[in-house]
């Protein structure tokens, strides 16, 4: 594990957790891109997946998951699947995974490539996801790979109390920052920053945050 290449990175971003390490470790990344793109799958880069998207680079979805502190119990919400990589890393840290992708050739993919892995704790499903998921709701993790410069109210509102939400937030003309935020009576708090990144804008119908 301490010479995989992906698990390096991800200490290099100041990821400690023994368990996310793992799990890193033990999902080939070359399974959820692009067979074209499996010779670059295990540098620490985005890869195009289409539709003018690219993953994220393994070492800041490491550090977005980290921040979530899942321990084995939690039913997580993540928005934007891509092809699944993010989410079979969830698989390994939850109890139950439910991703949303707005674009169904990738949501295709993403179940083809979990499926594959052997990994069943996972449900993907083709939506908008700023409306988030009430029929599987409260969350305790939820992750959105996609910047606004709000988090949406539906998502908001899915966390449970004592949950936590990463997302990338762009305020301004200033540059994108990915935030922690976590529900503290029933109120969605900014706990901190965990770094500056870029990515694709949040499209959707609830864009307007909690407080709008």
């Amino acid at each position: 594990m301490e010479r995989d290449p992906l698990v390096v990175a991800a200490r290099r971003a100041g990821v400690r957790d023994p368990r996310l390490l793992a799990v890193i470790a033990a999902t080939p990344r070359e399974r959820y891109v692009p067979p074209r793109a499996a010779p670059s799958a295990r540098l620490d880069a985005p890869i195009p997946i289409g539709h003018g998207q690219p993953t994220s680079q393994p070492s800041l979805i490491a550090q977005m998951i980290e921040a979530l502190r899942l321990t084995g119990t939690e039913t997580v919400l993540e928005i934007g699947t891509g092809y699944g990589y993010q989410t079979a890393l969830l698989a390994g840290l939850a109890r139950q995974v439910y991703s949303m992708e707005r674009h169904a050739d990738l949501a295709e993919h993403a179940r083809a490539n979990l499926a594959a892995s052997a990994v069943g704790n996972v449900e993907v499903l083709v939506g908008d996801g700023t409306a988030g998921l009430p029929e599987k709701a409260p969350f305790e993790g939820i992750i959105v790979s996609a910047a606004s410069d709000a988090v949406p109210a539906p998502l908001a509102a899915q966390l449970a109390e004592d949950g936590r939400l990463v997302m990338p937030i762009q305020e301004g003309l200033a540059p994108e920052t990915v935030m922690l935020f976590a529900k503290r009576q029933e109120r969605l708090v900014r706990e901190r920053l965990l770094t500056p990144a870029c990515f694709v804008p949040l499209i959707g119908d609830h864009l307007e945050g909690p407080d709008s």
